[in-house]
């Protein structure tokens, strides 16, 4: 049996207790209420929000529990319109650059492989609106990864990038002066969607995705700023050139 010092036992327990009293510091810094701490606001708050039907649900700070972002305290934000979708009616249209169009209805992503990962959102924008700093969380995602489902429609070798379209729609005005109605839509390389990361997610913290946060399917991609994780998913294109939307070539250029 190996024996401590007397000297080096003292050391290391007492390192041992300034390391669990930082660890407690922090958990108090972090969530000041279950420390049961008085939260005094700070005196420089922020104005109110100019625009709530497309900021909605910002995180407070100062309400800050748990590690993980409760469903009903979620920021969510939405360029266009918040669609209500009839799940029974819903597919996932997948087509393109592809060997096998396809249409997956909601059940049958279901029953495809599991994956959970637990991931932080942020808005690119996020603190960058003098009265927008809440754009944040932290949730625990479920659905099933993207990867095996674009190797199975079979993407062709023309192929370079994957459009991801939401339900929500609105009008654009060019600088012309034209206006139409476009659904939202974010794309990436065909690499980066292939990521064994990426899941089409349809449960946000144990519970099917909130009507604000995608529903019924969205796409988490971890490491992506929010705009990325396209919310409302209704169709997939493979593409064979860049894609270059508002979203794409002028409010998020990439």
């Amino acid at each position: 049996m190996h024996y401590l010092p007397r000297r080096e036992f003292i050391i290391q327990g007492g390192a041992a207790l300034v390391a669990l009293t930082s660890f407690q510091s922090r958990i108090a810094y972090a969530f000041p209420t279950r420390a049961g701490e008085e939260v005094i606001k700070w005196l420089d708050q922020l104005p109110p929000n100019p625009v709530p039907e497309v900021i909605k649900n910002q995180l407070v700070w100062e309400d800050l529990d748990s590690w993980v972002t409760p469903n009903d305290k979620f920021f969510s934000i939405a360029h266009f319109n918040r669609p209500v979708i009839d799940e029974t009616t819903w597919k996932l249209e997948i087509g393109g650059s592809v060997k096998k169009p396809t249409a997956l209805t909601l059940a049958d992503i279901r029953a495809r492989p599991r994956q959970e990962v637990t991931f932080t959102v942020e808005c690119s924008g996020n603190t960058g609106l003098p009265f927008f700093n809440g754009g944040i969380g932290n949730a625990r995602w479920a659905g099933t990864p993207l990867a095996p489902i674009l190797k199975e429609v079979g993407v062709l070798d023309s192929g370079i990038e994957v459009v991801f379209w939401g339900t929500d729609e609105g009008e654009i005005k060019r600088a012309d002066d034209i206006k139409f109605t476009q659904n939202f839509a974010r794309s990436m390389s065909l690499t980066d969607a292939m990521d064994p990361k990426n899941i089409l997610c349809y449960e946000m913290n144990g519970t099917p995705l909130p009507p604000d946060n995608g529903f019924p399917l969205r796409l988490i991609a971890p490491g992506w700023y929010g705009i990325a994780n396209v919310k409302w998913l209704k169709r997939m294109d493979v593409s064979d050139q860049r894609f270059e939307n508002r979203f794409m070539g002028r409010d998020y250029v990439t």
